[in-house]
């Protein structure tokens, strides 16, 4: 992955028509609390010897996160690694505001992490994408800088919920859409904001109110790159996080997977529901 500066729109990232996401929420909003199932499954791909993403599945912190190394083989890993281990263990926390505040502190500290060792060793930039998904209560967040991407999938169909930060989607906000009429192409893996590459990362933010039987899915470019939305949208249908991470794996690597592939699968299940079934055997 590359990075490039960015080509900055101001507009803030609008989650709208989200089935239930306004009246029927707000009649939804009893006291509840939320068990969550989730696998994470990652993969070199078919080309890279070096596994430069890193994840996070804490189901018991309400935690999840994928990272994106770049920088080339042993620093990509280092630098991901870097960024999933600064949020590891986040405190469980009933206010999601505040929850949020110490996530974001974490990775602001893993940037000045990254920029000290790329001083340290005398290289341009060491850095990462990022991208975390955390709850509380019966609301979740999403955190991310880069091309690493958080999707939803309720009430029968999937909604991606980040927007890359890369100069391809720049591109296309400008509807930009006849390459031919360009003198320079977007590249697709420009990223144009990461981990370690300013002195200060901005982190996009979107917040939602869960409901019952919501799935997310967490994966780096290497898989959205070679998987179309369909398809996921069909791995994540019968609701098992194990099963849907091998499918989705497996998708990818059956095309060139020239990229590393990392998938992580959410589940939440709503534990005051009067329609709430027991737990599937596999999640």
């Amino acid at each position: 992955m590359s990075i490039a500066p960015e080509d900055r729109d101001n507009g803030k990232l609008k989650i709208e028509d989200l089935p239930g996401s306004k009246s029927e929420i707000n009649a939804l909003q009893a006291t509840r609390s939320y068990g969550w199932t989730s696998a994470s499954r990652s993969h070199p791909g078919r080309v890279r010897e070096v596994n430069e993403d890193a994840c996070l599945d804490q189901p018991e912190h309400e935690l999840w996160a994928v990272a994106d190394g770049m920088g080339g083989h042993a620093l990509g890993e280092f630098a991901s690694g870097l960024a999933v281990h600064r949020l590891m263990g986040l405190p469980v926390a009933k206010d999601l505001v505040q929850r949020v505040k110490a996530a974001r502190e974490r990775l602001q500290q893993a940037n000045r992490d990254l920029r000290a060792e790329a001083v340290r060793r005398f290289t341009p930039r060491i850095g990462t994408t990022i991208a975390a998904l955390l709850a509380a209560g019966r609301r979740c967040a999403c955190l991310w800088a880069g091309d690493s991407r958080i999707y939803l999938y309720r009430a029968g169909r999937l909604r991606l919920l980040t927007r890359d930060h890369s100069h391809l989607e720049a591109a296309r906000s400008r509807h930009v859409g006849d390459w031919a009429d360009t003198l320079i192409r977007p590249r697709a893996n420009l990223v144009t904001r990461a981990l370690g590459c300013e002195d200060t990362v901005e982190l996009d933010e979107v917040t939602i109110e869960l409901l019952d039987g919501d799935i997310f899915l967490l994966c780096s470019d290497g898989l959205s790159n070679e998987v179309s939305e369909m398809s996921i949208e069909q791995a994540l249908i019968p609701g098992i996080c194990a099963m849907a991470c091998g499918t989705l794996v497996g998708m990818a690597l059956e095309r060139d997977a020239r990229d590393n592939i990392t998938a992580v699968v959410v589940r939440a299940e709503d534990l005051s529901s009067p329609d709430r079934t027991e737990p599937r055997a596999a999640s």
